[in-house]
């Protein structure tokens, strides 16, 4: 491409950022067809350089140029970009022009299309980045140390991605070579910005050291999850790891402070503490035995502050959500469990960790939680009936998938199912108790608090069915009790009519006698039949009706007799569903419409 078309190429670009189509579209042809021009990206460079162009062209250049990198820079691309042209471009992405970025949006892709880049060439053909951005960090200018910590984060980022066993070698090598700066520039900023919120110093003053720390602490992640082979053999990653619980109850404390004065570092702080979580649950998930030392600590920290009243003021749900992964994760942990039988123990780790888990899960403290977690979790919120009022079509479907990692209805329940299987002997009992004591008195319909607290324990006894095959007689349970709820049609009833289709669904599989089928047909036809009936519990029901005819006792004959009135009434109910969708924000899966699907 011709030195002077510098100017050409600028104006192309600010035509590419009009909203008028017909001046748009010609200018993102011609952008298209310099991709593969020697010399284009040089000039899109020269233009993210100069602060003094429009955001909006720079914001444009910056994009041409990532997706330039992701077409033609590799070396065996049609059409790549010329080794020349690729040295010059790596000189000039670390400019103080570009290290002193003053668009917080650029300067973040500016950092991921350095790291698209090193991920390519580094270390062998870019040797120089690491030390630069090291250098840059050193810098007594505050924007140039945040920008050249973000560029460094994005590029570990990439480079811990890569999974070919030379370029784990290489990261490995990476991390012994700049964790202990790492660590200690964390600690530094980390104490700063702890230290300005607790004296209530400047928003800008605590944003900027949160910032650094924050961008530290996603870089210690990546280095101390994917950098090292096994953790705990380094002394620097152990220091790292001891702090975290600590830090953590540091920053809860002053989050409050910080929600107090309703500040923005609120968010950012918020970010810090999920992260500091994040390291356990990589370190617990990778490097389970690097995790031992730190099995009780993070089971006191996660119990205090998930189910005491002193530690749940301080919380938010995110962060809750984060603990119980942490609790759920220990528990499933292969590694920490010990062999069946009269098997030995081959590794000291697993017996140390089962020992260190045993050591908090006392029988006490796991009744608590079995108690917490149905009265306090469980129960539906004034947002879940908000919802439920609104889109009860979306308030039925079922969370899928990993959403227990992200959602804390689904991540309690996970919770709960784990321990109560590995904790029957002790959950079981606690949990007939529970159910046993609804049936002193009835609930009244205009009751909803005790609603709430019968569906809570119903879902708990819905979860656990498997491990309650001994405990709970079902048949008598459903004939006497469940059938009959179904049958009361108050609004706020609702709640239970829907658990006890749930429940129906749930426990056909684990104790239900063929005696009992035709009953069950029965009792959630009513449902779904009901004229007027909530779409939710109406959803419940056939999800139930499905899983009956699912199971591998299920008999055509004990269900022939009900078949038509199950067809009429979830064709009526199909029809009502495809009704509601063009105002639904959540689609019902094809699993919830295809009932009579037999795999």
């Amino acid at each position: 491409m011709d030195p002077n078309i510098y100017a050409l190429v600028l104006d192309t670009l600010n035509r590419a950022t009009s909203q008028d189509t017909e001046v748009l579209k010609p200018a993102e042809k011609k952008l298209q067809e310099w991709e593969i021009e020697p010399g284009f990206y040089s000039v899109l460079l020269n233009v993210l350089s100069n602060h003094s162009i429009d955001v909006n062209v720079r914001w444009l250049a910056v994009m041409c140029f990532k997706n330039g990198v992701d077409r033609y820079w590799r070396r065996n691309a049609p059409n790549a970009i010329q080794d020349e042209e690729k040295q010059k471009l790596r000189q000039g992405l670390l400019t103080t022009s570009i290290l002193s970025e003053p668009i917080a949006q650029i300067a973040t892709q500016e950092a991921v299309l350095i790291a698209k880049i090193a991920r390519f060439d580094c270390p062998t053909h870019w040797p120089t980045l690491l030390p630069d951005l090291i250098g840059a960090m050193k810098a007594p200018q505050p924007l140039m140390q945040q920008r050249s910590l973000l560029i460094f984060h994005h590029v570990v980022k990439a480079l811990a991605s890569k999974r070919l066993i030379e370029d784990k070698r290489t990261f490995q090598e990476l991390t012994v070579s700049v964790y202990s700066f790492i660590l200690n520039l964390w600690h530094e900023n980390t104490e700063l910005f702890l230290r300005h919120i607790q004296e209530g110093a400047a928003t800008e003053l605590i944003t900027e050291h949160l910032e650094k720390a924050l961008l530290c602490l996603r870089i210690l992640r990546k280095l101390t999850v994917f950098g090292f082979k096994k953790p705990h053999e380094s002394q620097d990653a152990i220091a790292f790891l001891n702090v975290v619980f600590d830090r953590a109850k540091t920053s809860l404390e002053c989050r409050k402070l910080l929600k107090g004065r309703g500040i923005y570092p609120l968010e950012l702080c918020e970010k810090f503490i999920i992260h500091l979580t994040k390291v356990a649950l990589g370190v617990l998930f990778f490097h389970p035995f690097s995790y031992v030392p730190l099995i009780r600590p993070s089971l006191e920290f996660a119990l205090y502050y998930c189910f005491t009243e002193q530690g749940m003021s301080l919380t938010y749900e995110r962060f809750t959500i984060q603990c119980l992964n942490i609790v759920k994760g220990i528990l499933q942990c292969v590694e920490y469990k010990l062999p069946k039988g009269s098997e030995p123990v081959k590794e000291p780790l697993t017996l140390q960790g089962h020992q260190q888990k045993v050591a908090v899960l006392q029988p006490s403290a796991v009744s608590l939680v079995c108690r917490q977690l149905v009265a306090r979790y469980f129960p539906l919120s004034a947002d879940d009936l908000a919802l439920w009022d609104a889109e009860p079509e979306s308030f039925a479907t079922d969370e899928a998938g990993e959403s227990w990692k992200y959602s804390l209805r689904p991540c309690t329940e996970a919770v709960f199912m784990e321990l109560f299987h590995e904790y029957r002997s002790i959950l079981a009992p606690e949990l007939v108790r529970l159910l046993a004591s609804l049936q002193e008195s009835q609930v009244s319909p205009d009751d909803l608090p005790a609603i709430l607290k019968k569906d809570a324990i119903y879902n708990a006894v819905g979860l656990a069915a498997f491990d309650l095959y001994d405990d709970v007689d079902f048949d008598e349970w459903f004939t006497k009790v469940l059938s009959q709820e179904l049958k009361i049609t108050d609004n706020n009833y609702r709640i239970i009519r829907r658990r006890v289709c749930q429940l129906i669904g749930q426990w056909c599989g684990v104790r239900a006698s063929a005696a009992l089928r035709p009953a069950m047909y029965a009792a959630l036809l009513e449902p779904l039949a009901r004229a007027g009936e909530d779409a939710a519990v109406k959803l419940a029901a056939a999800e139930a009706l499905r899983s009956t005819i699912d199971d591998f006792n299920f008999d055509v004959e004990q269900f022939a007799p009900f078949a038509p009135h199950a067809l009429s009434a979830l064709y009526d109910l199909l029809v009502t569903i495809a009704y509601m969708l063009p105002a639904a924000t959540t689609l019902i899966p094809v699993s919830k419409l295809n009932f009579f699907r037999r795999d």
